[in-house]
């Protein structure tokens, strides 16, 4: 590939690596401040003698590449802000005792059934200056909710960790909030909140009070609200106030994409500028006036959506697309590609470990590389079936650059993705156009409600489109499982394989071959690791018992409810049995005695009733038997006591104090999360 050969391909690289380094092997900020410093030094000292003796050029080419890596990790540790002295995460008793906290909203979130959600910037703790990001959870009552973006609020109460997954193989909230800099929630009345008079009218106000203005004014035209909802994650990004139901037609019909603002979406602004600048001439100064209205138009977008990482981040990418456009270099497309990841991770590494991220940039790098190939093989004469072609072109190109990472994040593939794609494009086409039109002059409510009926309704047909697409529940793959394993060795074998194909060679074949052999020794080292793994999984699911024993891929369920395999904790279960590669063997009810590695659990449910010999090495409490733990423990003389999230919470505070007096380890489901035996 041309484009390894590019200086910056490797710098790119090399920070990334520094990137992933620092975040998972927590290197010193000493360290890393002494190897920046060294190597700035050698840096200057090998550029200026590589100037006049050639045989420095290597070692001037090594220390870049060296000094890139630890300015990668410096960039980490300069953007993790609970590495700062005033981050709030220093401030130990916002977490044990209720505090006076200052805090300026920023986002809205998405509410949940119990809470309108924001993220807020704390800018004091009683009277000392702390900074940093929190989840403001506020219950939902009968009285309105008056709260804005920008409002400065007061606020009694205390900091809450964010929660770990309490069962195993779940999305892990904690670590998606932790990578977003978020380290803490609170959860308030809307009674406890004092708001201040004083706004922050800073570039978010006035964002959120466009993006406000626009609704208002959508709603005296009574636009849909279904519709309107839909409309606003389309074009805007804003998906807060979209349907459960619909976000799941999307995802079944493979569409999930064009409800977040991506590439697709500031693609299509770049076309309709150019489109209507098209009697301004390829001239230098015509072009650098196409320039500047792309991007002044992206800009004005950015702040109408509201300025989310999503939207900046995509906005940025195609903002160096122009430019590079600009600048006549529409053949180095990988090379702006590379330049705005770089810009982006150096102001915001974390973006690295976020999904949105990672597609975006795969799929639009494998439309550049791969959508060529596909295209060349069939060229139809018909016009209208060499869009059609074009189209699923494209669309199989970014599916095959993503489909790994698809299917190792969300273990499901949408197996009419393509039907999707040829349905939606000629609506969604409209619906940008006439949308995008809508909604700036919505701004000044100057709208025609002509362009209003026609967004409704194309959105309308839009969603019945998506609606019949995901109603082919067939089609839809569930429960993939897959690994790191198999998402390096896929990917080792599509990068190879294409490179092989693009230009045929017998190095290039054999790199192939081996890269095949890589994957089949990925699934056979998963299926010898499962194979070869036993376990016992107390589950926390409220007021309910479940326990799994696993032996290689078959799992054995025992539940105190019949009815388990039809309620919607089989969620819960089945994230586990796809992410062990497991199946459900059989469903039993709970005994009161497992044995497990030589070691023997006795469970103990509400008939409190247990033998007094039966010395087992676990003891395990569910459905708040009554009885009297310092008794049983005499009894008994178990290694350990767990209480299990069917037991009341009153009762099992009664337990940990006793097993502390008893020194006895005492784990609460309920508190700590799952328990595992292996």
């Amino acid at each position: 590939m041309k484009v390894l050969n590019f200086p910056l391909t490797k710098i790119t690289i090399c920070f990334i690596i520094g990137i992933l380094t620092t975040y998972y092997l927590q290197l010193s900020l000493f360290f890393i401040n002494s190897a920046v410093i060294t190597l700035l030094f050698l840096f200057t000292v090998f550029y200026f003698l590589s100037r006049n003796q050639k045989k420095f050029i290597l070692l001037f080419s090594l220390n870049t590449y060296l000094l890139s890596f630890f300015v990668g990790c410096l960039t980490v540790l300069f953007h993790t802000e609970s590495l700062h002295k005033t981050n709030y995460t220093h401030c130990k008793k916002a977490f044990e005792n209720p505090q006076q906290i200052t805090l300026c909203l920023r986002e809205k979130l998405k509410s949940n059934d119990y809470n309108d959600r924001y993220i807020a910037q704390i800018s004091q703790i009683e009277d000392q200056h702390y900074s940093g990001r929190i989840i403001v959870n506020i219950q939902k009552d009968s009285f309105p909710n008056l709260l804005s973006i920008g409002n400065i609020i007061r606020l009694k109460t205390t900091l809450q960790n964010n929660n770990s997954p309490k069962n195993p193989n779940q999305f892990d909230y904690s670590k998606y909030l932790k990578d977003k800099q978020i380290y803490a929630q609170v959860y308030v009345t809307k009674s406890e909140i004092r708001i201040s008079k004083t706004i922050k009218k800073d570039i978010w106000y006035y964002s959120a009070k466009l993006h406000s203005r626009i609704v208002s004014n959508l709603n005296k035209q009574h636009f849909n609200p279904t519709e309107m909802n839909v409309a606003l994650a389309l074009i805007l990004g804003q998906r807060q106030e979209i349907a459960a139901d619909i976000i799941q037609d999307y995802q079944f019909s493979g569409a999930t994409h064009i409800l977040s603002v991506s590439g697709l979406h500031v693609g299509f602004i770049m076309l309709i500028i150019n489109f209507i600048l098209k009697p301004v001439g390829n001239t230098r100064k015509g072009s650098f006036i196409k320039l500047t209205a792309i991007l002044a138009s992206l800009f004005i977008f950015a702040v109408i959506s509201g300025l989310s990482p999503s939207v900046l981040r995509s906005v940025v990418m195609f903002s160096f697309l122009a430019v590079g456009n600009h600048l006549r270099r529409g053949d180095n497309s990988y090379h702006t590609l590379l330049v705005s990841l770089l810009l982006i991770l150096l102001f915001e590494p974390y973006f690295l470990f976020d999904v949105g991220f990672q597609l975006s940039y795969l799929a639009l790098f494998f439309i550049f590389w791969l959508h060529p190939l596909l295209k060349d093989t069939w060229n139809p004469k018909n016009k209208i079936m060499m869009h059609i072609w074009n189209v699923l072109s494209v669309s199989f190109a970014a599916q095959i650059g993503t489909l790994p990472l698809c299917l190792y994040y969300f273990h499901q593939f949408p197996g009419l993705f393509f039907v999707t794609n040829i349905l939606i494009i000629p609506v969604l086409f409209i619906v940008m156009i006439v949308g995008i039109v809508v909604m700036v002059l919505t701004i000044f409510n100057i709208v025609p409600l002509f362009f209003i009926q026609i967004l409704e309704k194309s959105i309308y047909i839009l969603n019945k489109i998506i609606h019949l697409v995901a109603s082919f529940d067939s089609f839809v793959i569930r429960d993939i499982s897959f690994n790191s394993y198999y998402l390096f060795s896929f990917y080792l074998c599509i990068i190879l394989s294409i490179i092989w194909i693009k230009r045929p060679h017998f190095f290039k074949l054999t790199a192939v071959l081996c890269a095949v052999i890589i994957l089949q020794l990925s699934f056979i080292f998963t299926k010898k690791e499962i194979q070869n793994h036993k376990e016992i999984i107390v589950y926390n699911v409220k007021k309910k018992t479940i326990i799994s024993e696993r032996s290689g891929k078959e799992v054995t369920l025992f539940c105190t409810d019949s009815f388990f395999k039809k309620s919607p904790q089989n969620t819960i279960l089945n994230s586990y049995l796809t992410g062990n590669f497991s199946h459900l063997k059989k469903t039993l009810k709970v005994k009161n005695t497992l044995y497990f590695n030589n070691k023997k659990i006795y469970i103990i449910d509400s008939t409190g009733v247990y033998p007094k010999k039966i010395q087992p090495d676990i003891l395990l409490l569910i459905q708040s038997p009554k009885i009297n733990l310092d008794r049983v423990l005499k009894n008994l003389h178990p290694k350990i006591i767990i209480s299990d999230a069917s037991n009341s919470y009153s009762i099992q505070k009664l337990w940990k104090t006793t097993c502390q007096k008893q020194k006895i380890p005492f784990h609460s489901i309920s508190e700590k999360g799952f328990y595992k035996l292996n």
